[in-house]
């Protein structure tokens, strides 16, 4: 959501608002880019988030905080939160938020690696999946032994032929 702040409209005195997206004090944004994109904040001073999972030696907070002209990779499915991280009173944070350009060199997986690797891959999966499942089914089936070989005409414990 692009938040409108009072720069960002026509004046009538004739200044032309800054291009890109704005970000007013107290509020925060949420973006989730489905392929690889660049923020890069152009006005301003911002806290930023990524909802990825920590790298590094376990002291790195995963926060980051970007000052005007600064600039933030951020991977296709990652979750970016982001705030102003500014007084009030120094105005709205502005920022560009764009695709990064594909690498050209990214091959396409070959015939062989789409028709017979892959479902390959798949088919090991779900043997594996089923290997686990039929040994569960075999764990809970002894787990009722008892009841299902012994049935009717196993021999009850003392305390279990004597009704109270």
């Amino acid at each position: 959501m692009n938040t409108l702040c009072p720069q960002a409209l026509p004046a009538l005195n004739g200044l032309v608002p800054a291009p890109g997206w704005c970000l007013d004090a107290r509020r925060a944004m949420t973006l989730r880019p489905q392929v690889p994109s660049r923020l890069h904040i152009t006005q301003g001073r911002a806290w930023v988030t990524l909802g990825l999972p920590h790298r590094g030696s376990g002291k790195e907070s995963g926060d980051v905080v970007l000052a005007a002209g600064e600039s933030l990779s951020v991977p296709a499915g990652a979750r970016l939160v982001m705030e102003p991280w500014q007084p009030a009173s120094s105005g709205p944070v502005r920022f560009d938020w764009c695709a990064e350009p594909q690498d050209r060199a990214v091959r396409r997986p070959d015939r062989f690696a789409r028709e017979v690797v892959a479902p390959a891959r798949d088919l090991a999966l779900a043997l594996g999946q089923a290997g686990l499942a039929f040994g569960r089914l075999l764990r809970g089936l002894f787990g009722y032994s008892e009841y299902l070989v012994a049935g009717r005409g196993r021999v009850l414990r003392p305390f279990e032929s004597n009704p109270p």
